[in-house]
């Protein structure tokens, strides 16, 4: 039968425009009436795209709807007149339904978004608005040519719904059966726009936008990155950023990398042997308690900033962990050993309570000193269970990893009469990574170690180490039915990851410019989620193939995962494979190797690609799990032997360095100590070293020899640097470097190469001098000594006047050869052959330029950043008892009365107190080293001598 529609209520049938270029849909309208109305409904994703075209009557112009940044813009246009425009709405591509109404009347137009009368815009044309009489929605044909159909922005993608054209409505369906209108590439009664943010694919919190054919994620303030905020920003542990070459300092570590744990804020300290990762906990300080019972305990609990999780990832991750754990008691009890039941105890890991204290073994309920034997009173187990009247202490280390860290403290001994405690529980500490040196060694070909399957439908993220000399080679393989993942070394130049998820396979391919089988450790991510699938080797650039917007994106793979080689047996890897972390997940590799014929545990060699980062002239050794830089013959120390050795010297300060053969003082010294003997025959002079004074003249370094030849160098009255040879053949060599006052209170850096016969003069990382000399050796070298030759040496003129007055600042990583006598004087003085006359402080050379000339000791703040309580006085910072308010109360009322008696004395001995002022004044430290030195020195006249001078 016949379908009768009602007028006002009209069919909704929707239309999608699919194209971004060929979708339109011509509708007629009624030209040449005055005036204008259309109205329509649209929803889409993208932010820019033409709704609406139509070329008005009466050549009034044209007029366009259009969508720009998400807002709605009308324009009418005409050639003889200044452009109307109208603005309404943001953010306008939001997927959801928005209508539009445009009613033009002579000349008066208004356009109405989402059927809100009351903002509702206007404008005013010079001419009156007539009705068009074709109307073009969504973009224009591609071979319209005759009624100039505008388009200035991309078509629209999205879809319409509801359009009346001079109140009429339009039947879409007409359009589909060809009775009406014409369109292209359209879906009619149909909305296919697709909500692409649902589900969310943005991890880690982060924001999903899309348009027509894809999502976006925003990852600002997540801590991760990439294409859908997969990738943490961070390391995932301070051994990988000591790594990198960071020092100590404040990091952000994100233990799982992309996995759901969010990052967490440590301190790591990167000390010499060992990487140590500090969590800091609301109260590190000593805490006073008093008044407690086992009716009303006193409980602490401890937040870390940081989620359980949290905590446990970087415990277990961590080779060892440990907290402190200190009692300090005046008749209170801690675990009222050796029976009874405990007076105080802590809660860990698991909200799990524990009887044990630090320094003692997990289960045994006895503190540090019952396990050494070595208690107060050996009747019990703990030093506070004595329950003494004086202070006394249990203080140790709590390093059982599963019960760390501490969440909470409960005491209940401090509520009889004179008693109290002070407790402190440290920093949660760990060092170690038993992850980031997890290697395995693959042997041959037929080799393999294999894991569960790698479940990554939507996204994985694959990265490891590896170092080969073999051309090529399948690192690791997971397939499925028909889907599969595969990393391989293809040539030597070369590395593939390939993927399959049902669309056919994908190849990013990483191209080196230097061969990659070269036994040195390389670095590869590999990454596919929905939207890309990406490959980074080393720092070269990232290969990125955009994934289809339709088709196939789950990966489905149900085979083990193979690691240095595939299921069929074919192509294995040869070679070393380091630090495997899939999604985040780190594979033990070292421990499936120990249970695997052809692959072994560990991968030697890490000093091949990683000894640059030791400077300096230190050494990198080869360790089980990685490498550290031996600063045994470097004048510079630190995990990179770059932090220099620096000293303060007044002017009778004398360093002397006396050479003999290469054998130790002791029979117990060290392999390491004899290294800083060497033969006292030398044909080489390697020497650097820093220096920073206002004094002339100074004497900075001296070298003699049995021969009677030495080396000198010193600072003239005028503040040139001289260096001074005086060799048997060649007699007294001067070269004298005179390009400014090196006495300037700045930091100057000096090397004195001498290779044979050749000289190389260098000041401030400038080439300043190159001599020939006629002969080779420095033959039997007696003493180097930095400052006040001490020795009844005969000097010539020039050195002795130097040496009268010494050197007056401050000296930093001084080198000779493979000795660093300065180091020696600080660090061994007990077993280096060197002698310290005179006051020698250790400072830093390179605080001193920031005016800090007093700076007397060396500050390590990065090795304890949350601070040290001097625990053997427990209550001096952190606790005030009772009887210290009474006893500040009465040295007040002492105060008073002294204060009343000196000034009635004033008076009565005005003179003698005089007196007592000068006396203090001269006896009055001075407020820097400079100012003790402050007497200026003058040279005496030179006594001539026979020698050759050289100026630069």
């Amino acid at each position: 039968g016949n379908v009768t529609f009602s007028c006002s209520e009209p069919q909704i049938v929707p239309i999608t425009f699919v194209s971004a270029s060929r979708s339109y849909l011509l509708l007629p309208g009624t030209a040449q009436i005055d005036g204008l109305s259309v109205s329509f409904q649209f929803r889409t994703w993208n932010k820019d795209g033409l709704l609406l075209f139509t070329e008005l009557s009466e050549n009034s112009g044209h007029l366009m709807i259009y969508l720009l940044g998400g807002r709605l813009m009308l324009l009418i246009q005409k050639e003889t007149e200044n452009p109307v425009e109208i603005t309404e709405g943001t953010n306008l591509h939001d997927g959801l339904w928005h209508s539009v109404n445009i009613n033009a009347r002579r000349h008066r137009i208004t356009l109405t978004l989402d059927n809100d009368a009351a903002t509702a815009s206007h404008a005013t044309t010079v001419s009156r608005i007539y009705s068009g009489n074709s109307y073009y929605f969504g973009g224009c044909p591609d071979n319209f040519t005759d009624s100039q159909c505008l388009n200035p922005i991309t078509a629209f993608q999205g879809c319409m719904r509801l359009i009346f054209i001079d109140n009429q409505p339009k039947d879409l369906i007409l359009v589909q059966q060809g009775s009406l209108g014409n369109f292209s590439d359209l879906h009619i009664d149909l909305c296919g726009i697709k909500d692409r943010c649902l589900p969310n694919y943005c991890e880690h919190g982060g924001k999903c936008s899309q348009s027509w054919t894809t999502f976006y994620c925003d990852c600002n303030n997540t801590g991760y990155m990439g294409a859908t905020c997969h990738n943490s920003v961070y390391e995932q542990s301070c051994e990988a950023y000591r790594h990198q070459g960071k020092t100590s300092g404040f990091f952000y570590i994100d233990s799982d990398g992309s996995g759901p744990l969010e990052p967490l804020r440590v301190f790591c300290n990167v000390t010499e042997d060992k990487i140590w990762t500090a969590v800091q906990h609301n109260s590190t300080g000593l805490t006073r308690v008093q008044g407690a019972g086992p009716d009303k305990p006193y409980t602490m609990s401890f937040n870390y900033s940081s989620s359980a999780e949290q905590l446990e990832a970087v415990i277990n991750s961590a080779e060892y962990c440990e907290q402190e754990a200190a009692y300090h008691c005046k008749k209170s009890r801690l675990l009222n050993t050796p029976n009874g039941m405990p007076f105080a105890w802590w809660v860990g890991r698991a909200n799990e309570k524990h009887l044990y204290w630090g320094g003692s073994l997990p289960g045994i309920q006895q503190c540090a000193c019952g396990l050494e034997e070595s208690c107060l009173d050996m009747r019990y187990f703990c030093n506070c269970d004595a329950d003494r009247e004086e202070w006394t202490n249990d203080t140790g280390l709590l390093a059982f990893k599963d019960h760390l860290p501490v969440t909470q403290i409960v005491i209940t001994d401090t509520n009889r009469s004179n008693s109290e405690a002070a407790w402190k529980i440290g920093p949660l500490r760990c060092y170690g990574d038993r992850q980031f040196w997890n290697a395995a060694s693959f042997n041959t070909e037929a080799s393999y170690l294999h894991f569960p399957t790698l479940h990554a439908e939507v996204s994985a993220d694959i990265s490891f180490f590896f170092k080969t000399t073999a051309i090529s080679g399948v690192f690791l393989e997971n397939l499925g039915i028909k889907d599969f993942i595969r990393i391989e070394i293809s040539s030597p130049k070369e590395i593939t990851f390939s993927i399959d998820v049902g669309n056919g396979p994908t190849e990013a391919v990483v191209q080196s410019p230097t061969p990659l089988n070269d036994n040195q450790w390389h670095y590869v991510r590999a990454e596919r989620n929905l939207k890309q699938t990406s490959l980074q080797v080393d720092n070269l650039p990232k290969k990125v193939l955009e994934a289809p917007a339709e088709g196939h994106f789950r990966l489905q793979l149900n085979s083990q995962l193979f690691v240095g080689g595939t299921a069929s047996r074919q192509k294995g890897f040869l070679g070393c494979i380091r630090s495997l972390h899939l999604n985040g997940q780190k594979l033990d590799l070292e421990e499936r190797a120990k249970m695997t014929p052809g692959v072994k545990p560990g991968c030697p060699g890490h000093c091949s690609s990683y000894g640059n980062l030791c400077h300096n002239g230190g050494k990198c050794v080869e360790k089980y799990n990685g490498y550290f830089c031996d600063c045994t013959n470097s004048a510079y120390e630190g995990p990179f032997c770059k932090e220099e050795v620096s000293a303060l010297f007044e002017a009778s300060t004398s360093v002397t360095y006396t050479f003999q053969e290469p054998y130790p003082v002791t029979k117990n010294a060290s392999t390491s100590s004899s290294a800083i003997y060497v033969d006292a025959v030398v044909s080489k002079e390697n020497i650097a070293f820093s220096f920073l004074t206002a004094h002339t003249p100074s004497l900075l370094l001296y070298i003699n020899t049995y021969f009677h030849e030495y080396l000198a160098v010193i600072l003239s009255k005028n503040g040139n640097l001289q260096v001074r040879y005086k060799l048997s053949k060649d007699g007294l060599l001067i070269f004298t470097i005179d390009s400014g006052n090196f006495a300037n209170r700045e930091l100057h850096h000096v090397k004195i190469n001498r290779e044979g016969r050749e000289l190389i003069i260098q000041v401030d990382q400038v080439l300043k001098l190159k001599h020939n000399f006629s002969e080779i050796d420095f033959k039997a070298i007696k003493s180097l000594t930095l400052g006040k030759v001490t020795d009844s040496l005969t000097l010539d003129p020039e050195v002795a006047k130097a040496n009268a007055y010494g050197f007056t600042g401050c000296l930093s990583s001084v080198q000779y050869n493979h000795i660093a006598p300065l180091k020696a004087a600080l660090r061994h003085p007990s077993i280096a052959p060197v002698t310290v006359e005179g006051s020698l402080t250790e400072s830093n050379c390179a605080s001193m330029l920031e005016g800090d000339m007093n700076t007397a000791t060396t500050i390590y703040s990065s090795s304890d950043p949350f601070g040290k309580t001097d625990e053997r006085e427990p209550l001096t910072n952190a606790v005030r008892s009772d009887s210290a308010v009474i006893g500040g109360v009465i040295a007040v009322v002492i105060f008073i009365i002294f204060c009343i008696i000196a000034i009635m004395s004033r008076f009565l001995y005005q003179h003698k107190q005089a007196h007592r002022n000068s006396q203090k004044k001269e006896k009055e430290y001075p407020e820097n080293l400079e100012s003790s030195f402050k007497a200026d020195i003058d040279l005496q006249n030179t006594v001539s001598e026979c020698k050759r001078e050289y100026f630069i």
